[in-house]
């Protein structure tokens, strides 16, 4: 008989199969959102006419330390919030707060139900040191306490998106594996974060193969940099973006996002030092940073065609 692993990968390969039949290759594209922390803790009033500007069709609503945008919300009201995202012609994408973890976000699924979000984002609990057999039963048990929040997901339409990010259990290349062999959601998945990926970046598509893209609602476009945690220089501190001379080759991740159809979100996005400040003084260079670095995805892209 053949694992559940392997039959769904059977069939998201039959399905891409029969959607590229009525797709070309060439007509993929990628859907941004625009992370409010990029701005820090810059108004919402003058962060939402960027939406469009740099070409991304949500916004990724953060709370603090990395921005303030949420608590913004809950202060203004949320009357005054969907009269600000109607006023801008903006549509609110994501709650990233990973300060609620996962088992206490079903208040904050409620919320972005409201105001037309899809997906809430959020860290997973536990240490980084599990192996083998202990990390897989590990994240079974994880998928078994998720229920009633996973169930409460899928009743709103929305998606509880889990990064992979360093210090927490899933953060090895196997844990994801075991998470997309364990998951029993459609109302689950990775947030994809490539720089806590950066021992294993030569595994990078072949993961986006493995899970799916039903696996794959959320990906950071953001690679490792000392910058994210260490104050350097400027220049330095921005090769976490696409495009600005960082190390990472995007062309096999794109790639291989392009075989799988990937249908998700994708945030171009970075770490400032010291958190809660924008990337860049003001919010038309932070603007300019995040054209520029889907310009460069996007000639990956061509590239690979």
């Amino acid at each position: 008989m053949l694992s559940r692993r392997h039959f769904l990968c059977a069939l998201a390969a039959t399905s891409t199969s029969r959607r590229s039949l009525a797709a070309p290759e060439s007509s993929f594209k990628l859907r941004y959102v625009l992370s409010s922390a990029l701005y820090g803790e810059m108004p919402l009033e003058s962060i939402l006419p960027e939406v469009a500007k740099s070409g991304c069709e949500a916004l990724d609503v953060w709370c603090r330390v990395h921005g303030n945008q949420r608590e913004q919300i809950r202060e203004m009201g949320d009357e005054a919030f969907a009269s600000l995202l109607s006023r801008h012609q903006v549509k609110l994408g994501v709650s990233t707060c990973y300060p609620l973890g996962p088992f206490r976000v079903q208040e904050e699924m409620a919320w972005l139900n409201q105001h037309g979000g899809k997906i809430v984002l959020t860290g997973f609990p536990g240490k980084t040191d599990v192996t083998g057999s202990e990390l897989k039963n590990t994240i079974r048990s994880f998928f078994e306490s998720l229920r009633p929040h996973a169930e409460k997901a899928a009743e709103l339409g929305i998606t509880i998106a889990i990064e992979n990010h360093q210090g927490s259990t899933l953060h090895h290349p196997d844990s994801l594996r075991y998470f997309g062999e364990l998951n029993p959601y459609r109302s689950v998945g990775v947030a994809l974060a490539f720089h806590h990926l950066h021992h294993w970046t030569d595994q990078i598509p072949s993961l986006i193969q493995d899970l799916g893209a039903s696996q794959i609602p959320f990906i950071y476009f953001q690679e490792y940099s000392e910058g994210a945690r260490t104050k350097v220089a400027k220049e330095i501190e921005l090769q976490q973006l696409p495009g600005f001379g960082g190390g990472l080759d995007y062309r096999p991740i794109v790639k291989a996002l392009r075989q799988i159809q990937f249908s998700g979100l994708v945030s171009l996005f970075m770490h400032p030092t010291p958190r809660g400040i924008p990337i860049l003084p003001t919010v038309e260079e932070v603007t300019s940073a995040v054209k520029r670095a889907r310009a460069y995805i996007d000639s990956c892209l061509e590239a690979t065609v």
